[in-house]
């Protein structure tokens, strides 16, 4: 293994970094380790390694296997962690949404007043984005079919009062998930009922 020494000023400077790439490119070219490019760039006399980046060939066949198709879930679900606010507070909005349809769920949370009302949005947009973008399903479909609230870590601060005393102060944080499925045809003819 050779170094690359810097003379300058008569101080011999040692250059450590190449000198331990040099030794890693060698050690790894000792145990026949090859990277994807090295792989298309050698020789055609010699059979390629395949990498193990690359998908694994079906054996008999020049094809690459076909990816199994996803079946779309019944649910699904987004979660925001770390809400620094009161569950009971957060539970009051997410229970009014429960059920409704996302569209529907989305407008009425856009008109309310309470702090928690955006939150739930956030998570209700981004359950609808999940099931649309991750599993392709319909967004007009859409359905909350879960909305609910769990504790998170209730942080504890001293809170001070008059004539020296001193009390627990808590900050409550909370969780909250929605699940999200597809309408079927028999639910929607029913809400085309009541809509009329």
């Amino acid at each position: 293994m050779s170094q690359h020494n810097v003379l300058i000023d008569g101080i011999v400077f040692v250059d450590y970094q190449s000198a331990h790439k040099r030794f890693l490119t060698e050690g790894l070219r000792r145990i026949q380790f090859s990277t994807s490019r090295t792989l298309l760039a050698s020789s055609s006399d010699e059979t390629p390694i395949s990498s193990p980046l690359t998908p694994v060939l079906a054996l008999g066949s020049g094809k690459p296997e076909e990816q199994k198709v996803l079946s779309k879930p019944s649910k699904v679900q987004a979660v925001l962690k770390g809400i620094k606010q009161s569950p009971k507070k957060v539970n009051l909005v997410a229970a009014l949404v429960r059920g409704m349809r996302v569209e529907d769920a989305l407008l009425q949370l856009q008109v309310m007043v309470k702090r928690a009302s955006k939150t739930v949005y956030q998570v209700i947009h981004s359950a609808r984005a999940n099931a649309t973008h991750n599993y392709g399903l319909d967004p007009d479909r859409l359905l909350v079919a879960e909305a609910f609230v769990g504790k998170g870590l209730f942080l504890k601060r001293e809170s001070f009062h008059g004539r020296g005393r001193s009390g627990v102060m808590h900050k409550p944080e909370c969780r909250l998930t929605v699940v999200v499925r597809e309408i079927t045809p028999e639910e929607e003819a029913e809400i085309a009922k009541l809509k009329v």
